[in-house]
Parts: structure tokens; C-alpha cells; sequence
């Protein structure tokens, strides 16, 4: 056993290098997102949502003027990113227009701004969570037509503080895959280069924002639908902790759930968005706990980082993953006077299988949802693949296959996971702020999932856990694809995360723009 542990990790860096090479032959030549018109334009595209919403309340931009330059981003971008499922909406441009006139004619009080912090700033959320009268298709076949019909309740509260919905974007098949990819829509690409993947199950959504095709988003994440997209397109994704932004109206959920791995949370080429984009978002009873307004002092923080979630099924740690590891716990050994201590967690090997297993007891049967309500044969859908008569991807039938293998040890799974939180929460407590590698290699080629996929299990073991995890862009490789890690921290503890990955864009850089040759 012990020589064939040894033997793994090189059968790994085989395989990937196959892969690789195989899929850029076929995939071709690469290709990125085009500058944007004027270097106005680019100005405009690339600012934070916060400081647009500042703007338009100090009538330097007019709403109308932003929205529109997105709605024109979408038009010249999507035909290369095809990352739009519904949109960009004309109306959004009719909306921001009657900001404007308002504040034209002094309508818009001081009270009114202060309950609308986005006011006719545009955003975007993904297929799976409902807005009025948009398209709803959790990107299946079978629900092309179907529209929301009403606002999920993320949606609503985002319009209540004054942002316009521009577009809806695209997911796999009832989000359940790591790949953006569907028969309905297709494949959504990278903006960095679009042989490769953008992530799922919020895709699109990354996708569009690194684009600069809106200021910013709305996602969701069951096993890292928000941070493996943001990793993968270079952009920021907080997942909240449990249970603070309500799940109506997203994936049909009721916002009843209890015990469940799903958050959403915001997506953005800026840390300065994230607090204030998940204050609109979470519910009322957490704001005392979650502390959003309190100042951190990052210097007063216990650091630590884990170098592997030591799971022979996954990819080895790259050197360059390894070194930028390096650097992050430099600077915070730097910051804090006290050294990044290196950490463990017990049961982490079993990560894959945690989430297998707690998959299995949402209350969303992902099955069912894929057969829009009815139950689907895996082997006469794999059938109809061969047949290429199928109105599933391959990834889709993987799922469908997945659901008959046997079943995780349920009592020895629910151990290990209880002993892992339990390390977790003795470790960090409520001041400690863990560096986690966003997976241990950047973006692949699309269809490399296909044959390797469980490097996602660095990202769905904080869903097991039930933590909040943020997501941070830390410049990009010597291929030119994002690089990134995870910053966790206890549960109510969201603050930290999002403070140390402001200090993280301060010192590194954050979001490199995919339109500029590096």
C-alpha cells in the first residue's frame, strides 16, 4: 500500500499532462475576451459596484449610462463566452433611465439612498434561482419555455436595495456538475481563454462578471458552485454560513430548509463589494451575530493553512500553487508578528465521500429535478447518449450512474465529519482565519472533468463543514489562468473571511482584467 501512495502522485502529473495536451490539441489555438471599445469604456466596466452606486449618487455616471454600457458588453461578449441564458433585458436600460429622471428631479431623498445602496447599479443571477417572468430552465431540454414567476428572495431583496437585473446566466444541468455546460444553451467558456473551463454550477455568472459584462452577481453553492467558478474566472465568491440568506425561489427551494450544505452569496471582481452586497442579502435575525460592521483587526488574527486535503484521488498541489501558499502565509506571518501555523484536519482524505454521503440528505432529490419531475432510466438515457439522441450531457448521465453505486458508510461518514468540525471549530474559534488551496491545479481544458473530477472536493468539504469560506483571486499562472485560494473561518465568523481577502487584493492584486495580455 505504501509503495502504490508513492506511485500515485506521479500516475497524477501523467494523466493531467496527457489530458492536457490531448484537449489543447483538439480544443486548438487560445482565445480571450476583447478589450473593451475606448479606454472610457474600460474605466466605466472595470469599477467596483460599490463605488458605481457612489457615482450615481453623487450624479457624476448616470444609471442609464452604466447599464447601457453592460447591455453593450453582453452584445459584443456573450457571442464569443455564451454565458447569457436570458438577456441583456431592454428594460433594465428603461429602469436606470427613470433613476435618472428622479434624480433629475430631486425625488430621490437621503433616506431612499440609504435604504438603496445600489441604487441603478445592474447585476446578474444565475438560471437556477427564479426572476419574474425570465427564463427558469435550470438549463434542461424539457423546461426551454418555463419562466419565474416570481423573484427568489436573494433576487428580490437585491432589487430592493436598487439594482437592475440585466441578465440571467447559464448552468449545467440542475446545477449539479462542475462545468458550465447544457444541450439547451451549451458550453459557457472561460474569458481568459475559452479552451478552458469557467467552473460550475455558477458558471455563467463568473464568467460574465470577469468579462465585465456586469458590475456584479448572485450565486449559489452546494459543493462550491460559487468558489470553483470565481476560481476558475479569476473573480471573488463569498459562501455564506448556513442559513443566513434564505433559499426561496432558488433550485425550487422553499427557504424552509433545514441542515443544508446550500448558501448563496455574491460574486464580484471586487473585495469592497462583498460586505455590502451580503448585508442586503442576509436575513434580519443574524445581523447582530454576523457583525458585518465591526472593524477587524487583522493584525490580532491567528493564521493557519493545510497544504493537501491529502486525497489520493485528487491532483498533486502544483509548485506554483505551493509557492503563492508560501507567499500568503509570509505576509500574514509579516502582518500578525506571529507565525502561519501549519494545520491538520482529521478525516480530511475522506472529504469526497463526506459530501457524497450529505448529498444524499438534502431534501432536493437532483435526480428527479434532472427529469423535470419524472424519473429517469440512467441506462436508457446512456443508451440515447450512444445514439447521440439524448437531451443530457454526459455529465448529466454521470450523475444519474452515480446515484445507483452503493452507498457511503453512513455511521462511519457522519463520524468523520463530526470529529473534522469539531477540529475545525477548536482551531480557529473566533479569531482564526484558515489559508485552504482553491484546488490544487487552475482551470482545465473543457470535457477533463469528464476523466478527472475530484479535485472539486477541496471546495465541497467547507459545504460538509458548514463554514464560510471566501473565495480570493491571487493573480494569475504562468499560463496566464487565474490562481486563488480559500480563506475560512468559523461559523458567524463570515467578516473575517471577507476582511483577510480584502487584505489579500490590497497586497497581491486580485482580479487581473482577462482583456489585457499579462
Amino acid at each position: 500500500m505504501a509503495a502504490f501512495s508513492t506511485i500515485v502522485p506521479f500516475l497524477h502529473i501523467i494523466l493531467d499532462r496527457v489530458l492536457e495536451f490531448v484537449l489543447g490539441w483538439f480544443l486548438g489555438v487560445a482565445r480571450r475576451v476583447p478589450v473593451p471599445p475606448n479606454k472610457e469604456q474600460e474605466e466605466l466596466l472595470t469599477k467596483s459596484a460599490v463605488e458605481l452606486a457612489r457615482l450615481i449618487r453623487e450624479r457624476k455616471l448616470r444609471s442609464s449610462e452604466i447599464v447601457k454600457a453592460y447591455y453593450d458588453r453582453i452584445l459584443a461578449v456573450n457571442r464569443d463566452i455564451n454565458a447569457v441564458v436570458d438577456g441583456p433585458f431592454l428594460e433594465a436600460i428603461d429602469e436606470a433611465k427613470s433613476i435618472d429622471e428622479r434624480f433629475q428631479k430631486g425625488e430621490i431623498t437621503d433616506d431612499e439612498l440609504e435604504r438603496k445602496p445600489f441604487l441603478g447599479v445592474p447585476f446578474t443571477t444565475k438560471d437556477s434561482t427564479e426572476v419574474a417572468n425570465k427564463l427558469y430552465t435550470l438549463g434542461l431540454v424539457s423546461r426551454r419555455n418555463e419562466r419565474g414567476l416570481r423573484d427568489a428572495e436573494c433576487v428580490r431583496l437585491m432589487k430592493e436595495s436598487g439594482a437592475i437585473i440585466l441578465a440571467k446566466s447559464n448552468v449545467p444541468e440542475v446545477n449539479k456538475w462542475i462545468e458550465t455546460r447544457n444541450i439547451l444553451i451549451g458550453q459557457t467558456k472561460n474569458p481568459y481563454d475559452f479552451r478552458r473551463s469557467v467552473g460550475g454550477s455558477s458558471g455563467g455568472e463568473a464568467s460574465l462578471i470577469s468579462a465585465c459584462c456586469t458590475a456584479f452577481g448572485l450565486g449559489t453553492d452546494i459543493g462550491g458552485s460559487i468558489r470553483i467558478p470565481a476560481f476558475y474566472c479569476g473573480i471573488f465568491g463569498h459562501k455564506p454560513s448556513e442559513g443566513v440568506v434564505n433559499m426561496r425561489g432558488c433550485t425550487f427551494r422553499s427557504g424552509d430548509e433545514k441542515n443544508t450544505m446550500v448558501s448563496a452569496g455574491p460574486m464580484s471582481r471586487h473585495a469592497d463589494d462583498l460586505i455590502p452586497i451580503l448585508k442586503v442579502l442576509i436575513e434580519p435575525k443574524f445581523k447582530k451575530q454576523l457583525r458585518l460592521d465591526e472593524a477587524v483587526n487583522l493584525k490580532n488574527l491567528r493564521y493557519f493553512y493545510i497544504p493537501s486535503n491529502n486525497m489520493m484521488h485528487c491532483n498533486t498541489v502544483g509548485s506554483e500553487e505551493q509557492m503563492l501558499m508560501f507567499k500568503i502565509c509570509n505576509h500574514f506571518s509579516n502582518l500578525s508578528g506571529a507565525e502561519v501555523k501549519l494545520a491538520s484536519l482529521p478525516h480530511l482524505e475522506l472529504s469526497g465521500k463526506m459530501w457524497r454521503y450529505w448529498m444524499t440528505q438534502e431534501k432536493t432529490n437532483f435526480n428527479k429535478l434532472l427529469g423535470n419531475g419524472a424519473t429517469l432510466n440512467p441506462f436508457i438515457e446512456l443508451f440515447k447518449k450512444l445514439l447521440g439522441r439524448s437531451d443530457f450531457t454526459m455529465a448529466a448521465i454521470y450523475s444519474l450512474i452515480d446515484s445507483l453505486l452503493p452507498e457511503e458508510k453512513e455511521q462511519q461518514i457522519r463520524e468523520a465529519t463530526r470529529n473534522c468540525k469539531k477540529a475545525l471549530d477548536e482551531l480557529l474559534g473566533d479569531d482564526g482565519v484558515l489559508f485552504f488551496h482553491s484546488s490544487p491545479r487552475t482551470a482545465p481544458y473543457h470535457y477533463y472533468p469528464l476523466v478527472k473530477f475530484t479535485d472539486f472536493s477541496y471546495f465541497s468539504i467547507f459545504n460538509v463543514l458548514r463554514v464560510p469560506v471566501t473565495q480570493v483571486p491571487m493573480g494569475l499562472n504562468n499560463k496566464g489562468m487565474p490562481m486563488g485560494v480559500q480563506v475560512v473561518a468559523s461559523e458567524m465568523n463570515d467578516r473575517l473571511c471577507l476582511h483577510v481577502a480584502k487584505e489579500l487584493e490590497r497586497t497581491f492584486g486580485g482580479w487581473v482584467p482577462p482583456h489585457r495580455e499579462q
